[in-house]
């Protein structure tokens, strides 16, 4: 039985339903809160204790993972004053990749592809207020570390540091994950390569189509990531300050140029298919050479033991098979046989067909 992706129809829209189409973590919310003199780290947050610290100066980032606690989601909703359509998206987690401006914050849908083998991705999801960074995942994979890592030393600069230039910060790290991703792709097409060359099998055709399934999903998954990032650089918003767009304007560089290794990649993946093909069809095409050479060979010889093997009496004439009485008459046939054989290789070799 297929999982629930969607709300059942005729649901409110808004409505609040886990997806059941994969795992489903428990939800645990963690806040830094910087902009002063040191950054305030908290984890395992409640709603309630959030709403203490709200009013605290400096930037806050909420980063929730997992999707389990429909409570928690509601009232953090509601505490930020999220759309609840926004919410909705959230929770089916296979929501296009976009960006939504609601009124007082941006709402903006990434996918973090975080396998190279597959190219399995899960949704990331941002919140950018005007003094807010809310994240969420569906995993608790800790992907974020080294922005963490990186928000506890940007002390003295919270002026050029804002939640814009987080989410930028997050945005960024999701494109460049593909950099590593593709580098292991490319040594998988130089391996493949290598073993076209040297000794073809069937096994490479479906590595090879495999491998053009994964660069077509990443370009679905690239395209739309690249757009998002052009929409926020001409978003005409004052959540996202002039500072902030110089950068997006460098992720938005560095998507086109994934965009143009994955094109790079599905092409060269393309031409294998092609070479493989071609060697097969070569190789098919000395084997029916070889056989046909061996079968014209053969043709005079069955034609001289034919003639030999249909026995005519030579007492009823002197003309029914004369070579049947000599001494020397078996050698005879078998000396003409060999010469046939050796002219016709004679005049294979002549005619470069050998």
């Amino acid at each position: 039985m297929t999982a629930t992706i969607f709300p059942p129809p005729g649901s409110p829209p808004g409505s609040l339903v886990p997806c059941r189409a994969r795992e489903v973590y428990p939800s645990r919310l963690r806040l830094i809160c910087y902009g002063g003199e040191t950054p305030v780290e908290q984890d395992n947050l409640t709603v309630a204790q959030f709403l203490d610290c709200k009013d605290r100066p400096g930037i806050k980032w909420l980063h929730l993972q997992g999707l389990q606690d429909l409570d928690l989601i509601q009232n953090l909703g509601t505490a930020l004053g999220l759309h609840p359509l926004a919410l909705e998206d959230i929770l089916e987690c296979r929501t296009s990749i976009k960006v939504d401006d609601y009124p007082g914050y941006l709402f903006i849908v990434c996918r973090l592809v975080h396998n190279p083998a597959d190219f399995a991705d899960e949704q990331i999801s941002l919140f950018l207020g005007p003094d807010y960074l809310l994240s969420i995942q569906e995993t608790h994979n800790d992907y974020f570390a080294p922005i963490r890592e990186r928000l506890r030393h940007w002390q003295g600069q919270s002026q050029q540091r804002g939640p814009d230039y987080l989410a930028y910060a997050l945005i960024d790290y999701i494109v460049d994950t593909w950099f590593p991703l593709l580098e292991d792709f490319g040594d998988r097409l130089e391996e493949l390569e290598d073993r076209l060359l040297l000794k073809p099998d069937g096994a490479m055709i479906h590595e090879l189509q495999q491998l053009r399934r994964l660069l077509l999903k990443g370009r679905r998954i690239l395209w739309p990531l690249r757009e998002v990032v052009n929409n926020l650089l001409t978003q005409e918003t004052p959540l996202i300050r002039d500072h902030t767009r110089l950068f997006l304007r460098d992720c938005g560089d560095h998507a086109f140029q994934i965009i143009d290794l994955m094109e790079n990649y599905r092409d060269m993946a393309s031409g294998l298919i092609e070479v493989y093909l071609s060697s097969i069809n070569n190789r098919l095409n000395e084997i029916m050479k070889v056989l046909t050479i061996i079968a014209t060979v053969f043709m005079p010889l069955t034609f001289i033991a034919g003639v030999y093997g249909m026995n005519f009496k030579t007492e009823a004439s002197p003309w029914n098979m004369p070579e049947l009485e000599w001494y020397l008459g078996y050698p005879f046939a078998l000396g003409l046989m060999a010469l046939t054989v050796l002219v016709m290789v004679l005049y294979f070799r002549k005619k470069n067909w050998l």
